[in-house]
């Protein structure tokens, strides 16, 4: 087994075009469910790239998610995420976000702020990235990894189906937590 070599690249010094590696990235969510637990899934066909100068100018940040890849590990509530209720993936196949705005809040975190579309709704959002390092795989590929989440609520693009519960309250939270872990290999 060939090892890992990890860099010590500073978060501001990282420079050039990044190929999301959709093998070794989850992009998710969970959602409380029927007020007692969580439903966590993730669209597992997702691409992407992001673009730097030194000290992080002119970064942008591009992502695309197949809607149709969503996996809750239960494929009825697939199905039903993937209907017109929810997603309704035959009118609108992809999640997409585009950042505005990218700084290093510190050495380790980067504040990406962007817009976020799901079902033809565009919503500003702004996501938290802890910057995990540098490393050349045993390819000789230069990656980097960061990890991040932020709050959305599901309502502000569109996803209103719900049901009421008989104790009260309701099956499907409006809050739902969107969930980053990112590998991205250098490509120029």
């Amino acid at each position: 087994m060939t090892d890992v070599t990890t860099t010590a690249t500073p978060l501001r010094e990282l420079d050039g075009t990044y190929a999301i590696d959709p093998s070794h990235t989850r992009i998710g969510f969970s959602a409380r469910h029927a007020m007692v637990t969580k439903v966590r899934g993730a669209f597992n066909e997702v691409e992407g790239s992001a673009t730097t100068g030194p000290d992080l100018q002119g970064a942008r940040i591009e992502v695309t998610m197949q809607v149709a890849s969503i996996d809750t590990r239960s494929a009825d509530r697939d199905g039903h995420l993937k209907s017109a209720d929810f997603f309704d993936v035959e009118t609108y196949p992809t999640i997409t976000f585009a950042s505005t705005e990218v700084t290093a809040v510190d050495s380790d975190t980067l504040r990406v702020t962007g817009d976020l579309t799901i079902k033809d709704v565009t919503r500003p959002v702004t996501i938290d990235f802890e910057y995990a390092g540098a490393a050349t795989d045993p390819f000789g590929n230069q990656r980097v990894g960061f990890e991040g989440s932020t709050v959305v609520n599901r309502k502000d693009f569109g996803l209103t189906w719900n049901a009421a519960l008989e104790t009260g309250g309701v099956l499907v939270a409006e809050k739902a937590t969107l969930e980053f872990e990112i590998s991205a290999i250098k490509s120029a």
